[in-house]
């Protein structure tokens, strides 16, 4: 008599894949910054991603609330510290949108001057990562003491280096010094011979092109789909660059071209990093060899701390020293939304105004924020180790992706 028994019992097919959950962070040095990436992983392939974020949310909106105008500066050094006093200027600039005061050319460019170091700065450490994950480690200690020399320069306008807490509400505490130009022009004039070796090291390197190549990649409408902008959405082949298209601190002066990819992967994130260096380097020589005359501050009380020397000796100076500290001032009422070209893209501020001493509402927009939900489309299907270098040529800043 014949058994059935087992007849319906499904036989295991032997070729069937063996999955396996490999957890790429919150703590490992690959990742660059504090957050996970739980990965489904078929032998060396991610065949499916998730990713956690949130390690370090300081709640910095919810702070700002708490925080007089003048006092919210500082907590933007800390989004993407690799370019602070981007960060800075593009809050100074919504809250003087805010309060509709229009600054001097001389301010403008003095931040435009600043903006393109720290773009370079920030670019610099990108592209120099994206080496050490493709096994060549020579050109980040190369490059670093560039951005060193850059750090001389921001210390030398306001007394820090990373975070920076450059500039003011209505422009800058002071003028840009002798000493503070003749460093400009010693790095403007050394830095295009680095910036060319660190490009022979691994621009046309068959190692680094093998690693990077059709690595990562992610097409024009669907990075537009997800809200990308800056490198990751020019590498693309989409030429969207916030200095152009909605131009503020007069960078409509300036003549310099928006570099684009074509296949939006590693590598063409890595050319477009390079080329972007090349044009701030264009845009900073224009600046200082047009700086306009002019004020560096604008002559608005409300905003603008007076002098110490006239603070120390004047009643008037002190009592507004004390009413922009604390607060004590007339805000406008209303809402506002501006961006400016960060060094991973648009950054906005977003402020919601109820008259009183601190925002009702302020809301940043962090680029690393929006693009880092693309990253497991990118990543699947690729090895591990395209995954790491993925992750390092979008540039993911960690205190601007959890805020």
């Amino acid at each position: 008599m014949e058994n059935n028994t087992y007849t319906n019992i499904e036989t295991p097919k032997l070729s069937s894949p063996h999955y396996t959950t490999l957890n790429l962070g919150p703590t490992h040095p690959a990742t660059h910054g504090i957050f996970q990436n739980i990965l489904t992983m078929d032998g060396e392939h991610v065949v499916d991603s998730e990713q956690t974020v949130g390690y370090i949310h300081r709640a910095f909106e919810k702070i700002a609330e708490q925080r007089t105008w003048y006092q919210i500066t500082p907590l933007t050094d800390r989004l993407n510290y690799c370019s602070s006093p981007i960060n800075n200027i593009g809050y100074q600039l919504a809250v003087e949108k805010l309060f509709g005061v229009t600054t001097s050319k001389r301010i403008d460019y003095m931040r435009v001057v600043i903006m393109e170091l720290s773009r370079i700065a920030d670019h610099l450490i990108c592209n120099s990562v994206i080496g050490v994950d493709a096994g060549a480690l020579t050109g980040f200690l190369y490059v670093m003491q560039e951005r060193e020399n850059i750090y001389d320069i921001f210390e030398e306008i306001c007394g820090a280096r990373l975070t920076t807490n450059i500039g003011r509400i209505g422009g800058f505490d002071s003028d840009f010094k002798p000493s503070t130009i003749d460093k400009i022009n010693t790095f403007l004039a050394n830095f295009p011979k680095v910036l060319k070796e660190f490009e022979n090291l691994l621009l046309r390197n068959r190692i680094f092109m093998d690693r990077t190549i059709g690595v990562g990649g992610i097409s024009g409408e669907r990075a537009l789909a997800y809200g990308f902008t800056g490198p990751n959405l020019r590498a693309t082949g989409v030429d969207y660059d916030v200095r152009v298209m909605n131009s503020y601190s007069s960078y409509s002066d300036f003549d310099f071209i928006i570099p684009t990819g074509t296949q939006g992967d590693t590598y063409d994130r890595f050319c477009v990093r390079q080329a972007e260096m090349w044009e701030s380097l264009k845009i900073i020589a224009q600046a200082l060899k047009n700086m306009p005359e002019g004020a560096y501050c604008v002559d608005v009380p409300e905003i603008v701390l007076p002098a110490k020397e006239e603070v120390y000796g004047k009643m008037e100076a002190l009592i507004w020293h004390f009413k922009v500290v604390m607060g004590e001032v007339n805000t406008p009422v209303g809402e506002i939304y501006t961006s400016v070209e960060g060094g991973n893209g648009e950054l906005g501020f977003y402020i919601v105004s109820d008259g009183g001493r601190t925002p009702y509402r302020l809301h940043f927009r962090r680029p690393c924020f929006i693009y880092y939900q693309a990253y497991p489309e990118m990543i699947k299907g690729g090895l591990l180790s395209d995954a790491i270098i993925t992750l390092s040529s979008m540039n993911v800043i960690a205190g601007e992706l959890d805020a």
